[in-house]
């Protein structure tokens, strides 16, 4: 291991990931206009997942406007106020690039049976606030 992957690892706050190839999520990401901050929820299929280290990754793919977009987001940024799943799926492969050929019905994908529970990750490890009643 070189030293920026040590430096790397020590920066880096480690996240659970518990979302999975297939699975649909709303990630809310923090954007940054001017003086004010705000979080935008971009929602859609996760279609890969890069494990590099630090700087791991997932995709993350929508059909806006009978458009297909993807953006990636590294899993470590401190942008990610939170990550949410929606659905879980039943897919057989690493990566979903066959999505980006299929359009309408064809593209989706069947959701997973049996018991699933449903999490959303925040952004930070710190403990729950208490609750006053």
């Amino acid at each position: 291991m070189n030293k920026a992957e040590q430096l790397g690892l020590e920066l880096a706050q480690e996240k659970k990931v518990d979302f999975e190839i297939g699975d649909t999520i709303k990630v809310h990401y923090k954007i940054v206009e001017g003086t004010r901050e705000r979080i935008q929820v971009y929602e859609g299929t996760v279609i890969a997942i890069n494990n590099r280290g630090v700087a791991r990754t997932f995709t993350v793919r929508r059909i806006s406007y009978d458009v297909g977009v993807e953006r990636v987001f590294p899993i470590n940024s401190p942008r990610i106020a939170k990550i949410e799943i929606t659905k879980k799926s039943a897919v057989r492969r690493s990566k979903l690039y066959f999505l980006r050929g299929l359009k309408g019905k064809a593209s989706k994908l069947k959701e997973r049976k049996g018991r699933v529970s449903l999490k959303s990750i925040p952004a930070t490890t710190e403990a729950p606030a208490a609750v006053q009643e």
